[in-house]
């Protein structure tokens, strides 16, 4: 799969169903039915959408850490806390838990939006603030993270 686009304004109904944009369903179509995992986000109030295989694949670096190391197995109970598989219904419906609506504050008014290759999903109001708090560093951060001269740096 490449990498997903798009910023959509959706909502959720008292179930915490969430109905799949037209435009994301057709960007997902090759990896509808092999189904989801959905967590928690690490740095931000919100929620992250992992295709399985995506899922997969960062499972098996997470696999490598010692667990006999405890800050290794503090990250991997708590990286991994919440976390559901998840399913697309016949009508393009999300089901989102009640424990990870309440992690992320999500309403009826709902952001989803494509992160390269998962999709976050956050309260809309949230998602506004968090762009809105983001705006003034941008360009610093843009420059130190895409700005590089070296061989490392995509510029």
């Amino acid at each position: 799969m490449s990498s997903l686009i798009g910023t959509y304004e959706c909502k959720v109904d008292a179930k915490g169903r969430l109905m799949l944009p037209a435009a994301l369903k057709k960007q997902l179509a090759p990896v509808l039915q092999n189904g989801f995992v959905l967590k928690r986000a690490v740095f931000q109030p919100c929620l992250e959408l992992y295709p399985m295989e995506q899922w997969e694949a960062l499972m098996q670096r997470v696999n490598k850490l010692n667990r006999f190391k405890k800050k290794n197995n503090d990250f991997i109970r708590r990286f991994t806390a919440g976390v559901k598989i998840i399913e697309v219904d016949v009508t393009g419906r999300v089901l989102i838990p009640k424990d990870l609506i309440g992690f992320a504050g999500i309403s009826k008014e709902i952001v989803v939006s494509s992160s390269i290759d998962i999709l976050e999903i956050w309260d809309k109001d949230k998602y506004e603030q968090a762009i809105d708090d983001a705006m003034g560093d941008f360009a610093d951060l843009a420059e130190e993270v895409m700005g590089q001269d070296d061989d490392d740096g995509i510029s």
